[in-house]
């Protein structure tokens, strides 16, 4: 049995999530917006596999008013209450594709034993929605509970600039990989409308968006530039942690990349730091 490529992918990255321990017990939610070649091949490539393709979309679903620029697109979400440790034994329960309409959604395949998608429905749609206006390519939502993301937004009042200048800072690669930097926004009940909206105005112009004291969430082409991404940035925080720690001192008092160093990075690789 094989699944198409978009379905092995998701199960990869959700069981290497949960190794990482950001996905503890039901944590976590990702979203992936198909292509029109994989649309047009859902019925051919769902045959073998334990989906069912529902010949006649289920009845919609009221969410909300769909963006424009996102309806009628056919998107692989995680469920509500789907386990990340067992989600690649049974992605036909713990996801489905579902078809974007103009207030809410049809489930068109998975979700076998009724499971919903994720109650962060809201983000994930109003996130698409925002980095398929920056970049049609970008196609892949990711939200987990990275362990030393959480833990930096819990031991200080972090901004987006004070965070993206911390991780910055400590690792050489930060810069290059996200040079767009972190949003960070408040913290605030999840799975509402507002946070989703909040996240999708900051997602114009970043690729990661930090949930204070709850997690982080990065958008991008593929799984893996998501998780690359979401494990950049926590390493960067471990380090920063550590660097806390052991030196009993403030970041900048210890032996850290200065502002020249950083400049210094963008112009030799191309790259433009968001707050610098």
């Amino acid at each position: 049995m094989t699944y198409p490529t978009y379905i092995e992918e998701l199960c990869e990255v959700t069981y290497d999530m949960w190794q990482k321990g950001w996905d503890e017990y039901n944590g976590g939610n990702v979203s992936y917006r198909l292509t029109e070649e994989e649309i047009k091949h859902l019925v051919r490539d769902l045959k073998d596999t334990p989906f069912t393709v529902y010949e006649e979309a289920l009845p919609e679903v009221k969410v909300m008013e769909i963006p424009k620029i996102i309806r009628g697109q056919y998107i692989l979400i995680t469920a509500t209450f789907s386990h990340f440790r067992v989600l690649h034994h049974q992605p036909e329960v713990d996801s489905g594709i579902i078809r974007l309409t103009e207030n809410g959604y049809q489930v068109v395949a998975g979700f076998v034993t009724g499971k919903k998608p994720t109650s962060e429905i809201f983000m994930h749609i109003l996130a698409q929605a925002s980095r398929m206006e920056q970049n049609q390519d970008q196609r892949v939502v990711i939200h987990n509970h990275a362990t030393n993301i959480v833990i930096y937004s819990l031991l200080q009042n972090i901004t987006s600039r004070s965070l993206t200048m911390d991780l910055w800072s400590v690792l050489t690669e930060s810069i290059v990989v996200f040079p767009d930097g972190l949003a960070v926004l408040p913290w605030e009940v999840p799975g509402t409308k507002e946070i989703g909206l909040e996240t999708a105005r900051e997602l114009k112009g970043h690729r990661m968006v930090v949930w204070g004291k709850h997690g982080v969430l990065a958008t991008g082409t593929s799984y893996q530039d998501c998780f690359g991404l979401i494990e950049t940035a926590d390493k960067a925080a471990h380090i920063a942690l550590e660097l806390k720690r052991i030196s009993g001192k403030d970041i900048y008092e210890n032996n850290v990349l200065s502002q020249d160093n950083l400049r210094l990075v963008c112009e030799k690789l191309g790259v433009s730091g968001a707050y610098l």
